[in-house]
């Protein structure tokens, strides 16, 4: 019953979104980390009686047995296929500690509200639910040990409605497994930001109440998926506009030329870094520029846009809370974006180019923060197969 309990995580679907996905599945892990669904619309998701109805649905599915709490310490290995792209990673506890410290290192900024919803849900039901998505830089003697695990009959396999196959195996190596990271000297949070921030403030918490607090209590740990860096697919997350400010297509169109190098062109999306495909107007424009700033975050595709055109040309300060602009995830296309502009939902779409895993190493070891709506990893993890209490 995998593939009906797996369901996808919590910050990708609206509440009527998960209503939609859960209907007629009882065993959907959306009824424990999306417990509103099992209310009246039009109902506040933060309510006291969701977490306690998350509280009550995560009970329920271990009574019922959908799932089943493993018989000892253990880690796991987790494949993921889409088309022809794989990735395997090592499902394990990670320590809040490492989070403090930068160890586990962030490329992201985290919002204030989510920051809030999260520990409510984490308290609520005495566990963590969903897995952080990490990266690491490769080790042969971590791959050698997942590829010695797939010999063996899996725990669990199935594909879900998008086509995407999850495999998950049981380890038997742990000890060998455990040795094998401690080559690794940093791991980069690639999704879950907002996961393991408060998974660290709920460690924070407990620690403060616990007056014989050692670190090693369960709730230090919190669950993750740790993938090889080479491995992982990044998609673009592509950019729409509401309005052109005040200007006119073809006004607009012009002052862009005054920032950018402009060309017509019928293949929108960008074929190489540093080229942006912009819509308008039922036509496409390339857009690209001279010189590279020397600052690794200045450098991106996503700022240069922000600060030559969204910036001074549409007044979009702050992409984080400005509502005139909008994000479309690169796994729906470029369709998408023609389809809003044309249909007068946006005024103007921009097509990106994804950045590389190097880059998003290279500015969490710096202890920079990417622009927001970066990256987006695909695919992406799914929640209910592995959780982790307390």
């Amino acid at each position: 019953m995998a593939g009906e309990v797996a369901c996808v995580p919590y910050d990708v679907v609206d509440t009527e979104e998960a209503r939609a996905l859960a209907a007629g599945n009882p065993r959907s892990f959306l009824h424990v980390i999306r417990a509103e669904i099992d209310l009246a619309a039009g109902g506040n998701p933060y309510a006291d009686e969701v977490y306690a109805l998350a509280a009550e649905n995560f009970a329920r599915f271990q009574a019922a047995g959908w799932l089943v709490r493993s018989d000892a310490e253990c880690m796991y290995v987790y494949r993921q296929r889409m088309g022809g792209h794989v990735q395997r990673g090592v499902v394990a506890c990670c320590h809040a500690g490492d989070y403090e410290a930068n160890v586990i290192r962030q490329h992201e900024k985290t919002r204030a509200d989510k920051e809030e919803a999260r520990p409510r849900h984490i308290r609520a039901v005495r566990a963590h639910t969903g897995l952080v998505f990490v990266a690491y830089r490769d080790r042969a003697e971590i791959d050698g040990v997942a590829a010695a695990t797939e010999a063996a009959p899996p725990l669990l396999r199935f594909t879900a409605s998008d086509g995407v196959e999850h495999t998950v195996w049981r380890v038997t190596a742990n000890r060998k497994l455990s040795e094998a990271f401690e080559g690794v000297s940093a791991a980069y949070i690639a999704d879950g930001h907002h996961r393991a921030a408060a998974s660290a403030r709920v460690a924070r918490e407990c620690a403060a109440g616990n007056p014989t607090h050692t670190g090693e209590e369960e709730y230090n740990w919190f669950p993750a998926v740790l993938f090889p860096a080479t491995q992982l697919q990044i998609l673009p997350i592509n950019r729409v506009v509401a309005d052109l400010g005040g200007l006119a297509p073809a006004g607009f169109l012009e002052a862009v030329r005054g920032c950018f190098a402009v060309r017509k062109c019928a293949a929108p999306p960008p074929s190489a870094p540093h080229r942006i495909g912009m819509y308008l107007a039922g036509a496409w424009y390339g857009l690209s520029w001279d010189g590279r700033p020397g600052d690794p975050v200045a450098a991106l595709d996503v700022s240069v846009l922000q600060d030559r055109l969204l910036g001074p040309i549409l007044g979009i300060r702050d992409p984080r809370t400005d509502r005139r602009i909008d994000f479309v995830g690169g796994i729906r296309g470029t369709a998408e974006l023609t389809a809003r502009v044309d249909s007068g939902r946006a005024a103007a779409a921009f097509a990106m180019h994804p950045v590389t895993i190097g880059e998003v190493l290279a500015i969490a070891d710096a202890k920079r923060i990417m622009p927001p709506k970066s990256t987006w990893f695909e695919p992406k993890l799914k929640s209910g197969l592995l959780a982790h209490t307390f």
